[in-house]
Order: C-alpha cells, then sequence, then structure tokens
C-alpha cells in the first residue's frame, strides 16, 4: 500500500484542516509524525482514527518513566531459558523460543501496512529517541542472540506523541514532521459536540462553552479543562437534566457551576473559584 487513502478525518472524530494536511503530508513522506498539544485535545485517539479512516492495523506502544528503546525491538529473556535449562526444557536448545518480539519488529512485520502509536514519548529518558534513530531510518535492526537482521516490508505509518514534559533531541525532531494539534476554537468544539451528542439543544451547548471557556481564561488555574473534560460534564447536564437557566445564571453565589467536579480536577481550581465567587459576593455588597 504505497499510496494509503487520504485521512480525511472520521465520522468520530472532527479533524481540522491544518491537521488532516500533517496527516497525510506524515503518510506520504512515510515520515513519523510527531503530535504535541494540551492533554486532552486528541493527540493518542488521532493514532486510532488515522488507524480506522486507512483501513490499517493499529499497534500500541505506551511509553512509561521506565521504557527503554530496545523493548521496542525485542527482549530476551534470560532468565526464562536459565529456568527452563535447570528443569531439562528442551526449548533451550533454541534462543528464539526465548525472544519477544517489541511493537517496532510487529510493525515492521505486520503484513498489511500497519499504524504505530509511541504515544507519550517525553515520559522515557532523553536518550530513548536517539535510541530509536538509527532504527527508525532504516526500517530494520539485526537480533544480535538469532544473528537474524529484521527488516521492514514497508514503512509502518507512525505517530508519536508528547505532552512537552521534556525537549526532544534536534536530530530526532529533523527526522519527524511535526504538528502541534491547537485547542480547539468554539466553532471546532460545537462539532466536536454534535458528533458525540448529536442534536444537542444548541442553547444548552452556547452557555456552556461560554462557563468552559471563561473557565479556561481564569488567571491561575492549575489545570485547565480539556475537551474530554467538557464532554463529561455535557452528559452529566444531559443526563440531570438541569434546567437551562442554571447555566444561564451569572449569580455570583453559583460562580462554580453546577457538576463542576468534571472540569476542576484539584483543590487548588476549585478553592480558586470559591474565593472568586467571595470576592465577587463582597463587590456586590459594597455596590
Amino acid at each position: 500500500m504505497s499510496n494509503p487513502t487520504r485521512f480525511e478525518g472520521t465520522e468520530a472524530y472532527v479533524a481540522t484542516d491544518d491537521l488532516k494536511v500533517a496527516v497525510n503530508a506524515a503518510a506520504t513522506l512515510r515520515r513519523p509524525l510527531l503530535v504535541k498539544g494540551e492533554p486532552g485535545t486528541g493527540k493518542t485517539v488521532l493514532a486510532h482514527e488515522i488507524s480506522k479512516a486507512l483501513n490499517a492495523p493499529l499497534l500500541e506502544w505506551h511509553i512509561k518513566s521506565t521504557t527503554k528503546a530496545q523493548q521496542g525491538l525485542y527482549e530476551y529473556d534470560a532468565v526464562a531459558r536459565l529456568r527452563d535449562s535447570q528443569l531439562g526444557d528442551p526449548r533451550v536448545a533454541d534462543i528464539a523460543n526465548y525472544i519477544r518480539r517489541g511493537k517496532l519488529w510487529e510493525a515492521f512485520t505486520a503484513p498489511t501496512l500497519p499504524v504505530l502509536l509511541i504515544d507519550e514519548i517525553d515520559k522515557a529518558d532523553i536518550e530513548f529517541p536517539n535510541d530509536l534513530l538509527q532504527e527508525l531510518d532504516r526500517m530494520e535492526f539485526n537480533v544480535y542472540e538469532t544473528g537474524e537482521t529484521v527488516k521492514a516490508h514497508q514503512r509502518p505509518i507512525v505517530v508519536i506523541t508528547s505532552n512537552n514534559e521534556k525537549d526532544l533531541p534536534d536530530a530526532f525532531l529533523r527526522r519527524c514532521f511535526f504538528h502541534y494539534i491547537r485547542f480547539p476554537d468554539a466553532d471546532t468544539m460545537k462539532a466536536i459536540i454534535e458528533v458525540h451528542f448529536p442534536g444537542i439543544q444548541k442553547a444548552l451547548v452556547r452557555e456552556a462553552l461560554t462557563i468552559f471557556y471563561d473557565i479556561r481564561e481564569v488567571p491561575g488555574l492549575k489545570k485547565k479543562p480539556s475537551t474530554s473534560e467538557l464532554l463529561d460534564w455535557l452528559k452529566l447536564l444531559l443526563h440531570e437534566d438541569l434546567p437551562l437557566d442554571i447555566l444561564q445564571s451569572r449569580d455570583p453565589k453559583k460562580l462554580i457551576p453546577p457538576l463542576h467536579g468534571a472540569l476542576l480536577k484539584n483543590e487548588q481550581d476549585v478553592m480558586l473559584f470559591e474565593r472568586l465567587a467571595f470576592m465577587a459576593r463582597r463587590e456586590g455588597a459594597k455596590g
């Protein structure tokens, strides 16, 4: 599949024009697509939707702070082989029985063009991206224990996500096609909401978005609510069947929105809003 179908978003994923361009450019160049953006902007979900849109199998490699690049290639389980040798297991004669394939190996040898997600690459050690450079460039690696060389049948579509927890090496960045997913504007967010809640009352969406974006603009907020948290909040509002006038109310005593636990995720932010509500009440009393 040298020319995959162009990515245009899916029914479940609203892709902006610049995101479509980035995905298709990376697929054409067969460069890894490095995606950054605020948590909750759909970076990880993007790989799932590219997989669906191109009808390609998805392989997911979720990175942790302890993950090593070698694990993406393969791991040799010497402990299991030693244990089996002590038990007289005939499997020990073939070292290949103790080689565990990593996600890159799976992607390189997949029978059809796969999408490989390397999720949250910035969680790993700073050397991790550099340790993958040669394999991603050459699309092959050696298995030293067996002497075999694993070569990619075709370059997989690689999606790499980062939350910007640490800077990535320049040499690694040069080999990627980069895209920053901006936080959705109100029109894009309305389209996202319509996908998740078809036919939702427009007045409810309008009021909810006003409150949501107002919250995100509050100075000193430790964690801004994300798209996924907005969708959770709307789901609760619909489930509780709250009257619209509760959202439309601008009563300072009700500055914290109803069911705010879906939007504000730590006590500092809740206390910030309580403090703002107190100051608003005090100003109101003075007036």
